[in-house]
């Protein structure tokens, strides 16, 4: 089964954590959205038990981690083999809450989605047409950019509607160069879309993402045009309401560690994360 997720690192498996490396092991081991930024989010922005909303989901580990510190997980994909390959890896992984995956458009993320009052939004969208996904039209990565733009403040609008009052959202973003090199401003779209859709910005974190073989690209690029290489993506933090109630509903700040899917399999791990 491929991992189709599109966050790629460099870490040797035997520096990972437990949990990503039974991520890594259902997939081809290539490539993983951070596991560490979806523990973070999840125990700092959503409730215990909450209910986290995915309209860009991409791959399996946003799903497996939420699982796995027992909120419930709704993703939505365009991609039927993306979203085959995300439910093959959580049946392999997960316990009770199952993560669930939907096939669609997630500009129809209401319907595709009905009944669901989220606690947390929580993606990584694709980064306009950096990397193209499918030759599908709906699909983002296949459009220009005033066309993309256009369509994902509809899908930022929709999905914050499935979000409950005083609550907040986050999306992983970076930003991308158009064709003439200019960046394009990914990342102010995203905040500009959704504030027009009622959710202000309230954070900013910076996920230094690893360097790879950056320096050498880089390298060759700066000196026949001086761009420089990114080591970054930029993980924007919104708030639907009053944050003082938002915070309040999340609770104390949780840590602990993720117990393996093995111990749960002997019936261990079941103690509770401490706060």
């Amino acid at each position: 089964m491929n991992n189709l997720t599109f966050v790629r690192g460099d870490r040797a498996p035997e520096t990972l954590d437990p949990v990503s490396r039974q991520i890594l092991d259902a997939g081809s081991g290539t490539s993983i959205f951070d596991p560490v930024l979806c523990e973070l989010a999840c125990r700092w922005f959503c409730p215990p038990g909450g209910v986290v909303l995915d309209p860009f989901a991409g791959g399996s580990v946003r799903g497996i981690v939420a699982s796995r510190l027992g909120r419930r997980y709704v993703g939505i994909d365009l991609r039927p083999e993306q979203v085959a390959a995300n439910r093959a890896q959580g049946a392999a992984l997960c316990r009770e809450p199952m993560p669930e995956w939907i096939e669609g458009d997630s500009l129809h993320v209401r319907e595709l989605a009905a009944g669901i009052e989220a606690d947390f939004v929580f993606s990584c969208p694709p980064y306009a047409d950096l990397e193209r996904y499918s030759d599908d039209p709906r699909d983002l990565s296949t459009m220009p950019y005033p066309e993309f733009r256009a369509r994902y403040g509809r899908i930022i609008a929709n999905t914050l509607m499935l979000l409950r009052e005083d609550r907040f959202a986050a999306f992983v973003v970076g930003d991308v160069r158009g064709p003439d090199g200019f960046y394009r401003g990914f990342p102010w779209h995203t905040i500009e879309a959704f504030e027009a859709a009622g959710a202000r910005l309230y954070n900013e974190m910076i996920l230094v993402t690893a360097v790879g073989s950056l320096p050498v690209r880089a390298g060759r690029a700066f000196a026949t045009s001086r761009k420089l290489g990114k080591t970054h993506q930029q993980v924007l933090i919104f708030c639907k309401g009053d944050p003082v109630r938002a915070t309040a509903a999340c609770g104390d700040c949780e840590f602990g560690e993720i117990a393996p899917a093995e111990a749960d399999a002997e019936g261990e791990g079941e103690e509770e994360i401490a706060a």
